[in-house]
């Protein structure tokens, strides 16, 4: 069996759910599973809804809700028809008065927490998985809808729920039914608490429920459909020459997609990757291209892509006391765990230490406890380029070709990581998209 995620453009309406489903089509005999993300912009609307009710603005709220209602009735509408039709517009409606009612005593209390957020953004997905389910079932397919909420566990972190794998795979395993011929869809980024309240997974949650799906379900490979061409030697939008990478592997994709590659989630590999399962990232609208397939291993050696990530800050602690003394870095991160804050990059010498991080809301506090152990230094407005590859430095000419294409480029930080597949350089943000168009041209030529 298969598992299919289709991401929010790609059921951003009737004719994009119908591309979807003819895709699904084709591999009916695949027994495929297909997990489906909210239409498009529509979990923004529901986030905007959860924002209003915290205000205690009912009106504002419900008005954005029944253009929610609105939006799903009309797609429905436009190539459904009959008893089909009939029952899908009973089931939206049902849910959006479940929606509808859960804003209203949420407004009487002018509450807005994760908890809250994430019950009222996951009716998205609930309300597209009904339209597909009734669309397939109007042309012709056997189809069934299983609920995620009730079959995805995770804790009560809300906003960023972890699965509790060994529950969640006994109840996909024991509750999803598959077989040839049939299509069982199910929502992604959904899931909930073993209490039933509702979570979500995080940004990229519906990639991650498509591999916990297809990790239980032992699947024979999980297809990541989006709007682009599998994964690419860089950001299109930077780089014009970029191109598909036809294989990948799973370490190479997940420091890709941490450092700035948006077309998968740095943990959505990882449950295919316990089971050696295949990945596929390939494109809705254009289903004939191959796309990218993300396995174990990739033999061979050298730079598959270069990806960026903007917004960073660089941290610089100081101090002689560091000098062969032993804690001095536990004492460092035990920093920043008080303020978990996560750190990106480090790089150390005998008297320094240097990291850096995205999340710099606490970087004040931050730095002001550094300051009790060390001379601190803080450098806003960075990037991180990131050079992924298998084994990069087995080429003794790669780094000569890396610094010397960037000369007169202020270079603040070097690492070249553990894992031997990332090299990475921190510079300043306004020369971020001219360091990746110089890499790309000297690494893939036109």
């Amino acid at each position: 069996m298969i598992v299919l995620k289709f991401g929010g453009t790609s059921v951003q309406n009737a004719e994009m759910m119908d591309a979807t489903l003819s895709i699904v089509e084709k591999q009916l005999e695949r027994a495929p599973v297909l997990v489906c993300s909210a239409m498009s912009k529509v979990t923004d609307q529901l986030q905007e809804i959860a924002r209003l009710v915290g205000e205690g603005k009912e009106s504002e709220s419900e008005a954005i809700l029944e253009a929610v209602r609105e939006k799903h009735l009309a797609c429905a509408r436009s190539f459904i028809s009959g008893m089909n039709l009939a029952k899908c517009e009973q089931d939206l409606d049902t849910v959006c008065a479940e929606l509808r009612a859960i804003v209203r005593a949420l407004v009487m209390l002018k509450e807005w927490s994760k908890r809250s957020n994430d019950a009222i953004l996951s009716f998205g997905e609930r309300l597209s998985t009904i339209i597909l389910l009734h669309r397939a079932r109007g042309r012709g397919m056997e189809a069934e809808l299983f609920d995620s909420r009730e079959l995805v566990k995770t804790d009560d972190n809300f906003t960023a729920a972890a699965p509790i794998e060994d529950l969640t795979n006994r109840l996909i395993s024991s509750q999803v039914r598959t077989k040839p011929g049939m299509v069982a869809i199910m929502q992604g980024f959904i899931a909930s608490t073993t209490g039933g309240a509702p979570t979500t997974l995080g940004r990229g949650g519906s990639d991650y429920t498509a591999t916990i799906v297809g990790a239980a379900l032992r699947a024979d490979e999980v297809q990541i459909w989006t709007d682009v061409t599998g994964i690419m030697t860089s950001d299109p939008r930077i780089a014009k020459s970029a191109r598909t990478i036809d294989r990948i592997s799973y370490r190479e994709a997940a420091e890709l997609a941490y450092f700035g590659a948006k077309v998968i989630h740095p943990s959505t590999i990882q449950p295919a990757v316990n089971l050696g399962i295949p990945v596929w990232v390939k494109n809705t609208f254009r289903p004939g291209e191959a796309g990218t397939c993300i396995i174990p291993n990739v033999p061979g050696i050298g730079l598959k892509a270069i990806a960026c990530k903007k917004g960073i800050t660089l941290v610089s602690i100081s101090s002689s006391r560091m000098l062969l003394a032993y804690g001095f870095l536990r004492r460092i991160f035990e920093i920043f765990e008080k303020y978990q804050t996560a750190v990106d990059l480090i790089a150390t010498s005998e008297v320094s230490v240097s990291v850096t991080i995205d999340n710099a809301s606490a970087v004040n506090a931050i730095a002001r406890d550094l300051s009790e152990i060390g001379t601190v230094g803080v450098e806003a407005d960075k990037s991180i380029v990131c050079l992924v590859g298998q084994d990069l430095w087995k080429d003794t000419t790669f780094l000569a070709r890396t610094f010397s294409s960037l000369k007169g480029t202020p270079v603040r930080m070097i690492t070249l990581g553990s894992s031997d597949i990332n090299l990475s350089l921190v510079v300043p943000v306004e020369s971020t998209d001219e360091v990746v168009r110089t890499l790309h041209d000297e690494f893939f030529p036109r």
